[in-house]
């Protein structure tokens, strides 16, 4: 192993899905408005059903990849020629190499930072800090049952039948600023990738989410209308590959493709 590789080195890091196992995740899921959920979405992407955002804390103790990290993120629902799914607006982690993965190969915006993970009985804990800031911290009772049940019987619903796992559609924009100095060096690329989670526990409870305003992480931008209920997960990850599905245009994607880079 070397600068340079070889043919089977490099077949041999050949994967089709990226491997989590043994993850423990809580994420939270609330109501926001209609508005911040238009205004937060580029092009092509439309507003979902309804005004849904998602926001979890991770903790990936072993992987397929090399890596063992922690990670935070924030969501809002998103649609894309009739495919609801989640577009990324942050995800934090605790690891150099999870952060240019996810950055380079789908265009999630990462960033390093702090992140903790704790889960005492029937209460779980995961908060956020970058530059000083406590960004989110979320709160979680496993009470065994959303505060929202319509929410909590589409989650059941969504659960495969045969293997008891979730996937997800989530959206992310890939871009790279042009050496020339100009916004991109290509047309920013619309990316479309699928998660699974296979939960080998999986619990249902009540949460909340605490934001301190950032000039660099604006979580608190996306406002709690009305907490709908949260999750306890321990079990294992497959991030697949992902596709292009489609191009958009500079002036279209610029005001928000700086997901990615601390700017004041």
């Amino acid at each position: 192993m070397g600068f340079v590789k070889s043919f089977e080195e490099i077949m041999a890091n050949t994967k089709e899905a990226r491997e989590i196992y043994n993850a423990e995740m809580i994420t939270v899921f609330w109501e926001t408005t209609p508005e911040i959920i238009s205004n937060l979405l580029p092009p092509p992407l439309k507003p979902a059903t309804a005004p849904v955002a998602m926001a979890f804390v991770g903790d990936y103790p072993t992987t397929n990849f090399d890596v063992t990290y922690k990670e935070s993120a924030l969501f809002i629902n998103a649609e894309y020629e009739g495919e609801e799914g989640y577009y990324c607006l942050s995800m934090p982690v605790t690891n150099d190499m999870a952060m240019a993965g996810g950055r380079e190969r789908f265009g999630f915006p990462k960033k390093m930072a702090e992140i903790h993970f704790e889960k005492m009985d029937n209460r779980c804990l995961g908060w956020t800090e970058r530059r000083g800031v406590r960004v989110m911290q979320i709160n979680v009772t496993l009470t065994g049952s959303f505060s929202d049940s319509a929410v909590q019987d589409r989650l059941i619903k969504n659960r495969q039948e045969k293997d008891g796992s979730f996937q997800n559609i989530f959206y992310n924009f890939k871009h790279f600023p042009a050496p020339e100095g100009s916004a991109f060096d290509y047309d920013p690329r619309l990316v479309s990738q699928i998660t699974v989670a296979k939960p080998k526990e999986l619990q249902l409870g009540e949460g909340t989410i605490t934001f301190n305003a950032s000039n660099y992480d604006p979580w608190h931008e996306v406002e709690v209308v009305r907490m709908l209920g949260a999750t306890y997960m321990e079990g294992d990850i497959a991030i697949l590959n992902g596709k292009v599905a489609a191009e958009t245009g500079f002036m279209d994607l610029l005001p928000f493709a700086f997901l990615k880079w601390d700017m004041k």
